[in-house]
């Protein structure tokens, strides 16, 4: 039996308003969800922010609140947001949103509210087939160690106020104690953290292994080589926003950087958007990217059905031991 397609296609079209059509194939659309892992609902007809946050309603998405983001957003409502602010001619590469989290959003709703003049699709990747067609020796030490997410919030990316969605360091230091992230303020203002997750994961309903990680999009090698010696040469070599290792420190080579992605790019499909398309992807089984693009474009998120995976927390300190 072959095995069902990554990204399956509904025509919604129908329905007297988006809530409406929504609802009317929220059986269709979850079912096909849990079986491909994306559902792109064509012509749904989301046209407002409100209308995603309605429509995320009447599909009983359970809306959850998004904390350690890596890039800004604008916020629309409490739970609808743009897509993360990423430069136009800049691809952002496969990964599982808030895959670092200790909460992590089960499901995702992205909603075409302005379609790119040339391409900007959000394309998708099955981790499951992505996880049995990486190279064994290349997951073997994540698998055994977990991999390691290393933060710096200061001028340079996402301020920690706006990640962590308070001005008190307080509330701060009580997030990162429950979520397992090793914290530490520095004398100028900054924050460090380091946090130690599995990196392959089994889909909670269907006990599948999944790669769930975000080892090669938020790995320093990753950045333009510019701004990443610039950014070196001004905080140090522990300054830079953001970057991964395994979970035993072992750094993060440029090879399996470019190896994990060439095996998303073997498994990325997409389609073009449509305005008033929406997009529900299952974010532990399927990655998802954004392509370049030109002109205005404009997709809304609602990130939700949120979940604790059992043991994707691990000991920053004990990285022999998962």
């Amino acid at each position: 039996m072959a095995a069902p397609a990554p990204l399956r296609v509904l025509d919604t079209r129908e329905g007297p308003d988006p809530a409406a059509r929504a609802a009317a194939h929220r059986t269709a659309a979850r079912a096909a969800l849990a079986e491909s892992g994306a559902v792109l609902l064509r012509g749904l007809g989301v046209r407002t922010p409100g209308d995603v946050g309605e429509v995320a309603a009447a599909l009983a998405i359970e809306a959850m609140t998004e904390r350690e983001g890596f890039a800004p957003r604008t916020t629309h409502t409490p739970h609808v947001h743009s897509g993360s602010h990423w430069p136009a001619d800049e691809p952002m590469c496969m990964h599982h949103e808030l895959s670092y989290a200790a909460t992590v959003p089960g499901t995702l709703l992205f909603g075409c509210l302005t379609a790119p003049g040339s391409a900007g699709r959000t394309t998708v990747a099955d981790s499951q087939r992505v996880l049995a067609a990486l190279p064994p020796d290349l997951v073997a030490p994540f698998e055994r160690h977990g991999w390691l997410l290393r933060r710096m919030y200061h001028d340079v990316g996402l301020a920690w106020a706006d990640a962590f969605r308070t001005t008190e360091r307080s509330a701060v230091d009580a997030y990162c104690a429950a979520a397992g992230i090793e914290h530490a303020w520095l004398p100028d203002g900054r924050l460090a953290t380091r946090q130690r997750r599995t990196a392959v994961v089994r889909h909670p309903a269907t006990g599948e292994p999944c790669w769930f990680n975000q080892i090669a999009f938020l790995n320093g090698l990753t950045m333009d080589p510019a701004v990443r010696g610039y950014l070196t040469d001004v905080y140090g070599p522990d300054g830079l926003p953001f970057d991964t290792a395994a979970g035993d420190g072992t750094p993060v080579t440029a090879a399996t950087v470019d190896g994990i992605n060439a095996v998303y790019d073997r498994f990325t499909v997409g389609e073009p958007w449509q305005q008033g398309d929406v997009l529900l992807v299952d974010n532990i089984r399927t990655a998802h990217a954004r392509e370049p693009y030109e002109g205005p474009r404009d997709i809304a998120v609602v990130l939700g059905d949120p979940i604790q995976l059992p043991g994707h927390v691990l000991p920053v300190g004990d990285g022999g031991h998962p």
